[in-house]
């Protein structure tokens, strides 16, 4: 039973008491920290201010559930369980609310979940659950509007542009395009390197595209603190500077060590994303792959300057790069693009991968060359070792879920990923039958043949490897 009496909607805004690290890296450090400032965003600089919270947790108290991460999979969960189960959660957040991942991505919402692409749910899982996985991103895509609807988020509906970098990817995006009409009933549509340049938008490197009809662009930091508004209007109670620092488990009771008190529960949900620490819960040791990704935005565009690049949509965009590109214009006329950065979290801040993605817009873009950046961040992204997210309970005796391994995929995905928390906390995550609701998120593997902790301390080394290969790939071969 919830112990706490502190007001559904009345509360605090507890500011930063920590500056921003940018060199937090989740295989190296225990926490994310205690109270940090956020990383310095497009998003939050243009936010607004952050909403009321419940404050800290100040003394021990006993919850029904927990949740671990204020982003958008946990805020959503936490709206879940209180629309759908009657459930009011508490939210733990080690910094400011929605701080990790959710304030730090390129704002796109597209219909996926993971990175891979439908034929490639074909090849491993057959055609029967690649159906119903295309159904749950659809049916996700429809709840993230839904959720959406009463939220100022700038949101930039119409689609999904999947613009081919060379020729040679353009007869393996035709195939997928056809595979999406016939298979899924679902309208891509290919576009020749012409019909992109003339009507959408003059991408130097675009040798045709995809286009598919779901996708909208939203403000992220907007989107997140609309759901901690709604979260918190539903009764759920939200606590920024309270990190999970130790997790222990003694008869089916949870007991989450914070600075300021233990918070006892019955049941817990874990939505950290990319900021999950090796040692927040022995089920997540070696299970994720963190990689960060860097994004800038420049200042506003002139209207020389937008039709030099004839950017005449607003719509979400990817490149088919394996280490792909993201971007598109904003609302107010900036250009977002976004991409790879460093491995570790401490070269992170090194100036090199800044300039590694200014110059791949020159090269996209060549009239906004010299153009001032007045946004430049990075962030960790949460990849799965299979490319696929899970929300799961990994120990059928114990009450602890997690919802994780979206891989750049979250923004819409995460809201379908809470609502699926909600269904396992609430004690109904059996109706769920497809792969990513019934299996673990796994460790490494070898060659997608062994799966084995063994593996784990090798991931950078590979990740190494995989980037300078992808890399040749991408450009060369």
């Amino acid at each position: 039973m919830d112990t706490t009496t502190q007001s559904a909607v009345q509360g605090k805004r507890t500011a930063a008491s920590q500056p921003f690290d940018p060199s937090y890296d989740p295989l190296k450090d225990a926490t994310p920290g205690v109270g940090k400032d956020y990383a310095p965003t497009y998003w939050v600089a243009t936010g607004g201010e952050p909403p009321e919270d419940d404050g800290p947790i100040e003394h021990d108290i006993e919850v029904d559930v927990a949740i671990i991460g204020a982003g958008f999979t946990g805020l959503t969960a936490a709206i879940f369980l209180a629309e759908q189960h009657g459930i009011k959660a508490h939210v733990l957040e080690a910094n400011r609310t929605s701080w990790g991942c959710t304030t730090r991505n390129g704002g796109q919402a597209q219909c996926a979940t993971g990175r891979l692409k439908r034929s490639q749910w074909i090849s491993r899982y057959g055609l029967k659950v690649a159906h119903q996985l295309h159904q749950e991103c659809i049916d996700a895509m429809e709840n993230f509007k839904e959720l959406i609807k009463d939220i100022d988020c700038e949101p930039q509906p119409g689609g999904h542009l999947y613009i081919a970098h060379r020729d040679k990817v353009m007869p393996t995006l035709e195939k997928e395009a056809k595979l999406l009409r016939d298979e899924f009933n679902y309208d891509a549509q290919i576009l020749s390197a012409t019909d992109v340049k003339r009507d959408w938008v003059d991408d130097k490197e675009a040798a045709g595209a995809m286009h598919e009809p779901e996708g909208i662009g939203i403000h992220a930091a907007k989107l997140a603190f609309g759901y901690h508004k709604k979260a918190r209007a539903l009764g759920a109670k939200i606590h920024p500077q309270s990190p999970v620092q130790g997790f222990e488990t003694k008869n089916g009771v949870h007991y989450l060590k914070t600075p300021g008190g233990v918070v006892k529960a019955k049941a817990v949900g874990i939505a950290t994303g990319g900021y999950t620490s090796q040692s927040l819960h022995p089920q997540l040791k070696n299970r994720l792959l963190p990689i960060l990704s860097n994004s800038i935005v420049t200042r506003v565009l002139t209207d020389k300057e937008i039709e030099a690049c004839n950017f005449q949509t607003k719509q979400v965009i990817t490149d088919t790069r394996i280490l792909r590109h993201y971007y598109r214009r904003l609302p107010d006329n900036r250009v977002q693009i976004g991409s790879r950065s460093a491995i570790t979290g401490r070269d992170a801040p090194n100036k090199k991968y800044e300039s590694m993605l200014i110059s791949d817009m020159h090269r996209k873009f060549p009239a906004l060359k010299d153009i001032q950046i007045d946004f430049s961040w990075w962030g960790w992204v949460d990849v799965s070792h299979d490319m696929m997210p899970r929300i799961f309970q990994p120990e059928a005796k114990e009450t602890v879920y997690y919802a994780l391994g979206y891989g750049g995929n979250g923004v819409m995905y995460s809201s379908q990923a809470g609502r699926r928390l909600a269904q396992w906390i609430a004690g109904k995550g059996k109706e769920l039958d497809m792969p990513i609701f019934t299996s673990k998120l796994p460790h490494p593997n070898l060659f997608e043949k062994v799966e084995s902790p063994v593996f784990a301390p090798f991931r950078r080394f590979g990740q190494r490897f995989l980037y300078r290969w992808y890399g040749l790939k991408d450009e060369k071969i």
